[in-house]
């Protein structure tokens, strides 16, 4: 996760037409992955916090405030937001920079049954590591593989099979991972008509449900929830599974490892010794195609677009735009060595772990830490409605803070 300053010079439109691969560490992946971090980290404003005081705004400032509260919030099923993006992001990032570490590795001797063995410890850490934070809180171990650790770890090993491979191998296997998955789905049963969403956390009028061949996908009635409902229950629980809240799913881990596989492919052509022409007719194609073919299916019908249970189509949208991000962001940091303006997600990219575990057990006693000591102050000087907000930004710049130091020190955790 480590990055390095990226020397200053001059592009020269030349170079358009030359081969220039990155030499370096590819920053762009630094920097994207330190914006979604951001993202993730910037939860602690509660946004939504401010929605109750819209009547107190002017019309302009309540349409700015449900534009941002609505990009700072997972959509209820169908659709995307900016938040939605962070998993996806994350996960796209992680085959990405695969493709770098396997030839690196592979250049430095390591053997394939080596890396092996490494993809796999990795992917038990990560998968207990969810599991661990998941349970912080809770009187026993919280059995669930739905977050974005436990993702991630159940279809690394299988991600690792795909590096060092050509590029139309990995593009091949997310398409017959999508393919297979749709085809899980669109085969199971669909619900009796007099099904009991109720008991299943889904009101029976909920908006968002699906009618005809669509219902296939509808929230705690589909595919993967039926198998959760048995595979869920194989462990110590203080009560039976039935569903889950969010409609979140562990098969969803499948489609999870295509979204990786796009990454791969991303690091794989970012790694090409090719000329930026080349780059970018694969990643304007790439984008063009995956934005497309989810548009059009879930128009026509056959797949929508639901990040909660990670469709075919939703991996298909959120992949498309994370190709767009990356190489922008390749174009601006890599190619065009502009990485100034970027310290600020360096610094968070470059330990992303320790990001996401101070997310999950340091904000509530950061923020409390505060309020014990600046209430006083806070409640003088800041408008009520604003408070969660600025207690919020305290809490982001605690954790900005923390990442400097350990990137000042050159501590880099990794798993």
């Amino acid at each position: 996760m480590t990055s390095t300053t990226a020397e200053s010079s001059t592009v020269d439109l030349r170079d358009l037409a030359a081969t220039k691969p990155p030499s370096r560490r590819c920053v762009s992946i630094d920097v994207y992955r330190g914006m979604v971090m951001f993202l993730m980290l910037a939860e602690v404003l509660h946004w939504s916090g401010l929605v109750r005081y819209r009547g107190r705004l002017s019309s302009t400032v309540q349409n700015l405030l449900d534009t941002i509260v609505f990009h700072t919030s997972h959509v209820a099923w169908r659709g995307c937001s900016l938040h939605d993006l962070i998993q996806p992001g994350f996960s796209f990032l992680v085959g990405a920079a695969l493709a770098f570490s396997f030839a690196k590795r592979s250049e430095q001797g390591q053997s394939y049954g080596a890396m092996l063995m490494h993809a796999i410890g990795r992917s038990l850490i990560l998968v207990f590591f969810g599991i661990f934070l998941r349970s912080l809180g809770k009187m026993y171990t919280n059995f669930t593989f739905d977050d974005t650790l436990t993702q991630i770890g159940l279809g690394y090993t299988f991600l690792f099979l795909f590096a060092g491979r050509k590029w139309y191998v990995s593009a091949l296997g997310a398409g017959a991972i999508l393919v297979g998955y749709w085809a899980f789905f669109a085969l199971s049963p669909l619900p009796s008509p007099d099904f009991d969403y109720a008991s299943v956390g889904v009101p029976a009028n909920w908006p968002h449900h699906e009618e005809g061949f669509g219902a296939h996908w509808n929230k705690n009635s589909n595919a993967a929830w039926a198998f959760d409902v048995w595979w869920m229950n194989l462990f110590f629980r203080e009560e039976p599974f039935a569903y889950s809240s969010g409609g979140y799913c562990t098969l969803s881990f499948i489609p999870t490892l295509a979204t990786m596989l796009l990454g791969l492919l991303a690091g794989e052509w970012l790694r090409a010794d090719w000329t930026l022409k080349r780059r970018f007719a694969y990643f304007a194609a790439a984008t063009v195609f995956c934005l497309s073919i989810a548009w059009g299916l879930e128009a026509l019908g056959v797949c929508p677009i639901v990040k909660r249970i990670w469709t075919p189509t939703w991996t298909l949208w959120s992949g498309g735009l994370c190709f767009a991000w990356l190489f922008l962001l390749y174009l601006i940091c890599d190619f065009g060595n502009a990485t100034r303006w970027a310290f600020f997600f360096r610094v968070i990219g470059a330990n992303s772990i320790v990001a996401y575990t101070m997310s999950w057990t340091m904000e509530e006693w950061t923020k409390l830490a505060f309020r014990r000591h600046f209430d006083w102050l806070i409640e003088r000087v800041i408008p009520q409605p604003v408070e969660t907000l600025v207690y919020g930004g305290l809490v982001l710049t605690v954790f900005w803070l923390i990442l400097y130091w350990l990137y000042r020190q050159k501590i880099f955790v990794r798993i």
